[in-house]
């Protein structure tokens, strides 16, 4: 089936999951304080050439009289070249960091997170760490634009062995809810010898047009760029409760202008601050790509009664296999950022 039809609309693969995107952005509570981040994959000089992912960020305090001040920003941009893998050839950030030299001819998949803990100056739990966490996923979903682009006859199979990693692929069997055994992936793989294309409903705007500083300035997608986007929400109730409301979406942009969504979770959690304890966490699937994922969403519960502290490397440990997902554990992940974004809310 061609990619639109007459009618407008675009070919979903009936084993999809779950297509239930959100719309815009909720209003932003009075006395909170709201961190956006973007991701930009792009290749500018072909897929073949290499891979510019343009990261940015900003987080706004507003106040309880409903005023709002942007109270740190960040940007970052990380160089990939084909060569053996994808290997970091070149990182500049804003503002400027010391050590980031060590992730230079690095493979930015395994590994590259704990090279970021060891050897580079970034604050944990602040916009430019966090932009810097985003580079392995960000890598790995970008082949997802490669796929839809050899789909098209826009890209030359044959260049697909300079940006494949040599040895065994990272998405082993079981690896996530969407890796199953048994599940979409694996019987396409072994009865066609290939992954299944994954296809997405639609993007619906993430900003309020209503709410000029909604989110952070972000450029426009071009062709076969994707994007990686996060929102949240910090406040506290008025008993004095902090919680939290989290957005995640991977979106894509075909050659035809049209952008349609790869993975996108919302999650709700509720933390005792003076413990520095999740209590409640929830997360809703609303796009994913087969319909074995939805079934990870239950998985943010067994986050209840970790500790902030330490939550990034405790969820990448324990949150592993078929019943979860790794795009959900990067957005738990995230939830360790409270520490650093609490003491930005007002007393």
């Amino acid at each position: 089936m061609d990619s639109e039809s007459e009618a407008g609309l675009r070919y979903v693969d009936p084993r999809h999951g779950t297509h239930a995107p959100t719309t815009g952005s909720p209003a932003r509570p009075r006395g909170s304080v709201r961190r956006t981040t973007t991701v930009d994959a792009r290749r500018p000089e072909g897929f073949a050439a290499g891979l510019s992912l343009v990261g940015q960020g900003r987080d706004l305090v507003t106040h309880a009289d409903g005023a709002a001040d942007v109270v740190a920003r960040a940007a970052t941009k990380v160089e990939i070249r084909y060569t053996g893998g994808p290997i970091v050839h070149a990182i500049s950030t804003d503002p400027p960091v010391s050590g980031t030299e060590a992730l230079i001819g690095r493979v930015a998949s395994t590994g590259f997170r704990a090279v970021i803990d060891s050897a580079v100056d970034a604050s944990a739990g602040s916009i430019l760490y966090l932009l810097l966490d985003e580079t392995p996923a960000s890598v790995l979903v970008s082949g997802y634009a490669i796929g839809h682009a050899a789909s098209r006859g826009e890209f030359d199979v044959q260049d697909l062995a300079r940006i494949r990693p040599p040895g065994a692929p990272l998405q082993i069997p079981d690896l996530c809810a969407g890796f199953r055994v048994g599940g979409v992936i694996h019987t396409n793989i072994e009865s066609e010898g290939r992954a299944p294309l994954v296809t997405g409903p639609v993007a619906t705007p993430m900003i309020d047009p209503d709410d000029e500083l909604d989110w952070h300035e972000m450029a426009e997608l071009g062709a076969n760029d994707m994007r990686r986007a996060r929102r949240h929400d910090l406040w506290r109730d008025a008993d004095g409760t902090l919680r939290v409301d989290a957005f995640f979406r991977d979106s894509h942009m075909a050659s035809d202008g049209v952008e349609t969504i790869v993975h996108e979770y919302t999650v709700e959690a509720v933390i005792d601050e003076e413990r520095g304890v999740v209590v409640a966490c929830e997360a809703t699937p609303r796009v994913l790509p087969w319909f074995e994922c939805p079934e990870a969403a239950a998985s943010a519960g067994r986050v209840v009664g970790m500790t902030l502290k330490g939550l990034r490397p405790r969820v990448r440990a324990e949150l592993i296999g078929p019943s979860t997902c790794t795009h959900l554990n990067d957005t738990l992940r995230e939830l360790e950022d409270v520490l650093a974004l609490a003491p930005l809310l007002e007393s």
